[in-house]
């Protein structure tokens, strides 16, 4: 195996017994046939259980909704990106020429699939405890930092719960235009709330993002009309 790769399994803290599982799990889909679809379907399955099972046992007074957010919140892209970047994934990553060219190694889906790949080759590669310790090694900090106590809602979480609250109806979100290559998507949503006489818009880099963009800006014109109604 070369340095690269070994300085990879230090930081991830597992050595491979199977070098080629290593291989495929960097390999990614515009490289071809053997790259690492298959052991991102089986990492994301196992990043899930292991999260949850960890906060579960951290937790013991945590509701069900509370886990669930701060699962949601440690297994999703922008949380996998970040653990990527710190690991530098981005020097292993094996990217077709159109992919290389356009700068995929730091885009934030690609860091985080490849990582939920490499988590599935150690399960492969081992079982699942060192798969356990793999992942508690990865999220050593952000266990240490987050907690139900702490964990934010999302503005669109955030948005109906104070609607549901007042008994108003809920906001409705709608695609306004699309633009952009296929890699550098922007869309821009609109979330209104008729009742309230409320229509915002914002722009994402996917659906989900410009949806809370938007919800955030509904959410402080929202709750301004309230304070005045005081």
């Amino acid at each position: 195996m070369s340095e690269l790769l070994s300085n990879l399994e230090k930081a991830i803290d597992y050595k491979f017994r199977d070098e080629a599982l290593l291989e495929a799990a960097l390999t990614h889909r515009s490289i071809g046939q053997g790259n690492n679809e298959r052991l991102e379907y089986l990492g994301d399955a196992a990043l899930g259980f292991i999260i949850a099972d960890e906060i579960f046992r951290k937790y013991p007074q945590a509701t069900e909704g509370e886990l669930t957010r701060l699962r949601a919140l440690l297994v999703k892209g922008e949380t996998l990106a970040m653990l990527g970047r710190e690991l530098n994934l981005g020097d292993y990553i094996k990217l077709g020429p159109g992919e290389r060219k356009s700068g995929g190694w730091r885009r934030d889906s690609i860091l985080a699939n490849t990582l939920e790949a490499i988590i599935g080759a150690v399960y492969l590669d081992a079982d699942v405890e060192a798969c356990r310790k793999c992942v508690n090694s990865l999220y050593q900090q952000l266990l240490s930092e987050v907690s139900p106590d702490t964990l934010k809602k999302d503005p669109k979480t955030t948005l109906q719960e104070l609607l549901q609250s007042r008994k108003q109806e809920l906001p409705v979100y709608h695609v306004i235009s699309e633009s952009g290559g296929a890699h550098e998507r922007l869309f821009k949503i609109e979330c209104v709330i008729k009742k309230q006489d409320i229509s915002v818009q914002a722009e994402g880099r996917s659906k989900r993002v410009a949806e809370q963009s938007a919800a955030e800006k509904a959410l402080f014109v929202l709750e301004k009309q309230f304070k005045e109604l005081k």
